[in-house]
């Protein structure tokens, strides 16, 4: 069974830092576009970054001012979401999606990871 494992999630202050890890388990993420989405209690799913795996070339990435930055790790079939200078607004559950072709939207994707929890409060 295909699965996308996402960690690094959990507890920091406001103006800290996580990198989040999505990793693939049974598949290569080579010909995939993965990327990172969020979703809070009462809204929508909503798509951050996203990068295409096999050469690293990354599509919105000014969304939210440059704070979070996404980048791969070919050797360990990885994806990372840096996430800096976090505020409150930022608390959701965080999301890997992984889509041949192109990019993954909230309704059209191949595989979906189980999220990861992020909150950010003093």
């Amino acid at each position: 069974e295909v699965q996308l494992v996402e960690s690094g999630g959990g507890l920091v202050q406001p103006g800290g830092s996580l990198r989040l890890s999505c990793a693939a388990s049974r598949f290569n993420f080579g010909n995939y576009y993965i990327r990172w989405f969020r979703q809070a209690p009462g809204k929508q799913r909503e798509g951050i970054s996203c990068i295409r795996f096999k050469d690293g070339t990354s599509y919105y990435t000014d969304y939210l001012k440059g704070r979070f930055t996404i980048s791969s790790d070919i050797a360990k079939n990885t994806v990372y979401l840096q996430m800096n200078s976090l505020e409150p607004e930022d608390s959701a559950v965080y999301y890997c999606a992984a889509r041949t072709i192109t990019c993954p939207t909230p309704y059209l994707t191949d595989y979906w990871g189980q999220g990861t929890q992020v909150t950010v409060s003093s």
